[in-house]
């Protein structure tokens, strides 16, 4: 691209949004580049956005993913690519509605680039604001399917379809010819993907999946009888196997609740079932309960050994994947921001986040795919006594998605 200088050559890559682009014209710093290596260190902070649930009933995920990232920056003396981090943080709360005020909070304070979001209702609600103000926003967990031809979205996390898309193939192999599965799932959108991604990946066609999917009431905080018609649905279909979706004490409340009814046949769904504080809640109701996800505290890589050990010393706890996701988001603009120069725009962050390669990540090495999300690799995890302590065990390698 002769006859214009680099930063000519960036604020014409943003204006067009392509990434490709960007790393065809090869314009900027390389990947081995460093903020040392360039003189590029800076004391003139980066402002960055945090936006997670810190009241309601997702608030456990949102301290998830508060502690992955502040277990980054105090790894890393508080800065991105040798420069201070001003560390912004909104409540997303619970509905679209509150997620929607975090970031018109956050964008008003003009910070350079916004991560977190839990809900994926509220990344829905939040995407058409986040495209016009042209901040990147690198999402830590919420990624439903439809969230599509985004330039500024960029998710560390993996997208709502493919722990079922992970699972089903799976499960369609160890259900009898005979046995019925019944599936029941949280009515939100995250709860839709799950179930169209577990059913494409069984066989959509497949009598043993043919009974009508169980939908069940989305709220984070259910009381005594809030899954009593659904669990009722689940008995009547006498099925050889449950796959369901439920986080946090919904997932609490609806294995418990199951369990209360007699049943004992085995459990499966989508990792967020088993993970934070469920498997503490439930004790050894939980034993036995198969899930997929792209992360296991038991992952044997150096980086997973410094991040597991890391975070159990600092918070008193296993990571989850809500955690190691925010971890990465951290790592993610870390790279990104060092590549760039002091009073980078975001803008040119958002092209610098498309040039950045492989993250070594607790879950194994991963990169962006062109729709903004990781290529990773899946696990498949079994609810077992490890020594004194029940968590969730690796089993072995599902497949590699994205």
């Amino acid at each position: 691209m002769p006859h214009i200088d680099r930063r000519q050559a960036l604020k014409l890559l943003a204006a067009l949004g392509a990434t490709g682009l960007a790393s065809a014209c090869s314009v900027g710093t390389g990947d081995d580049d460093s903020a040392e290596e360039t003189g590029l260190i800076s004391d003139e902070p980066v402002r960055i956005g945090l936006i997670v649930p810190q009241t309601g009933g997702y608030k456990p995920i949102g301290d998830e993913m508060l502690n992955g990232f502040q277990l980054f920056l105090d790894n890393n003396e508080r800065r991105f690519g040798g420069r201070p981090v001003d560390l912004v943080i909104a409540d997303e709360g619970e509905t679209p509605q509150s997620g929607q005020a975090a970031v018109e909070s956050l964008l008003k304070q003009q910070v350079l680039a916004l991560t977190g979001v839990a809900n994926s209702a509220v990344m829905l609600a939040i995407r058409d604001t986040v495209e016009q103000a042209q901040v990147p926003l690198v999402g830590s967990n919420a990624s439903p399917r439809n969230l599509q031809s985004v330039v500024y979205i960029w998710r560390t996390s993996y997208v709502s379809d493919e722990p079922g898309l992970a699972l089903g193939a799976y499960l369609a192999r160890e259900v009898p010819d005979d046995g019925q599965v019944a599936i029941v799932a949280a009515d939100q959108p995250a709860g839709r993907d799950l179930v169209q991604g577990f059913r494409e990946a069984f066989g959509t066609s497949d009598e043993r999946i043919a009974a009508p999917v169980i939908w069940a009431d989305p709220t984070p905080n259910p009381g005594r009888d809030t899954f009593t018609e659904a669990i009722g649905e689940v008995v009547s279909q006498d099925p050889a196997a449950v796959y369901c979706y439920f986080t946090g004490s919904a997932a609490v409340a609806f294995i418990r609740q199951l369990r209360d009814t007699g049943y004992d046949g085995p459990i499966y769904g989508p990792g967020f079932l088993t993970e934070g504080t469920v498997v503490d809640q439930l004790g050894d109701e939980a034993t036995g309960i198969v899930t997929a996800l792209n992360y296991s505290a038991d992952l044997d890589n150096s980086a997973n050994l410094r991040f597991a050990s890391g975070y159990r010393k600092r918070f008193g706890a296993s990571p989850t994947t809500y955690a190691m996701a925010s971890y990465d988001a951290a790592q993610v603009l870390d790279k990104a921001i060092r590549t760039t120069d002091p009073g980078v725009s975001a803008q040119e962050l958002n092209l610098a986040l498309g040039r950045i390669g492989q993250i070594d990540s607790p879950r194994g090495p991963w990169q962006f795919n062109q729709p903004r999300t990781p290529q990773q690799k899946w696990y498949l995890r079994e609810v077992l006594r490890d020594g004194t302590v029940l968590s969730n065990v690796l089993i072995t390698e599902l497949a590699t998605l994205g």
